[in-house]
C-alpha cells in the first residue's frame, strides 16, 4: 500500500501547479516571475523604504498611508499579497511586530522570516512580556516609552518605521538604509550608528 502524499510534499505542489495551468489560471511565465520576485525579496527593500521616509516627507506620508502602494512605487510587486501597514515609532511609542498564530510576515519587502520570529517562545513572550523580549535583544528604550505589540495576520502585514537616530544628519539614502536591519523592521532592535560612522 502506498503512503499518501503529505500536504506540503513536492508532488502535491506540482499537482496543484499543474491543475492551475490546465485551467488557464497560471502560466509558466507568471510562475517564473513570482519565483524571481520571491528570490529578490529581502530586508534591504524595507530598509530603503525607511531611509527614503527619513529623507522625503511626501514619501513618508505615502508609506504611512498605504505601505503596499509605497512598495509598488519602488518597483516591488504586491500582487496577491495582503495589505502592508507601516507602524511609525515616536519618542513616546515603540512598536513590536509578532504573528501570534504562525509566521505571517511581509515577505515582499522583508524576505523570509527568521527562525526566531516563527518560534513559539517569541510569539508567546512578545505578547506577554514585550519589554523583557526587547531587553534580551539589548534594546533599551527611554523611560516612559510605551511598547505597542501589533499582530501580523493573514489579512494584514506590518513593518516598523523607526525613529531616525541622531548623528545621521546629511547622510545619503544608501548610508541610512545601511543601519536599518531586519530586526529593526519588526521592532526588536533600534537602528544604531556605529561609532566610526557618527558624524
Amino acid at each position: 500500500m502506498s503512503t499518501p502524499a503529505r500536504p506540503d510534499s513536492p508532488a502535491r505542489l506540482e499537482a496543484l501547479i499543474g491543475a492551475l495551468k490546465a485551467r488557464g489560471l497560471l502560466t509558466e511565465q507568471e510562475l517564473a516571475e513570482r519565483q524571481a520576485q520571491t528570490d529578490r525579496a529581502s530586508p534591504e527593500i524595507g530598509a530603503r523604504m525607511v531611509a527614503r521616509a527619513w529623507l522625503d516627507p511626501a514619501w513618508r506620508r505615502l508609506l504611512l498611508a498605504d505601505g503596499g502602494a509605497a512598495a509598488e512605487a519602488m518597483g516591488v510587486s504586491m500582487a496577491g499579497a495582503p495589505p502592508l501597514g507601516v507602524l511609525e515609532d515616536t519618542p513616546r511609542r515603540h512598536h513590536l511586530v509578532v504573528c501570534t498564530l504562525c509566521s505571517c510576515y511581509p515577505r515582499a519587502v522583508l524576505g523570509y522570516p527568521p527562525h526566531w520570529y516563527k518560534s513559539f517562545a517569541y510569539r508567546a513572550r512578545a505578547v506577554r512580556d514585550p519589554r523583557g523580549v526587547l531587553e534580551e535583544w539589548g534594546t533599551a528604550l527611554p523611560a516612559g516609552t510605551d511598547v505597542r505589540v501589533v499582530d501580523s495576520t493573514a489579512d494584514y502585514r506590518w513593518m516598523v518605521l523607526p525613529l531616525r537616530p541622531a548623528g545621521t544628519e546629511g547622510w545619503s539614502e544608501d548610508r541610512l538604509a545601511g543601519i536599518v536591519t531586519r530586526d529593526v523592521l519588526v521592532g526588536v532592535a533600534l537602528p544604531r550608528v556605529p561609532s566610526t560612522e557618527a558624524a
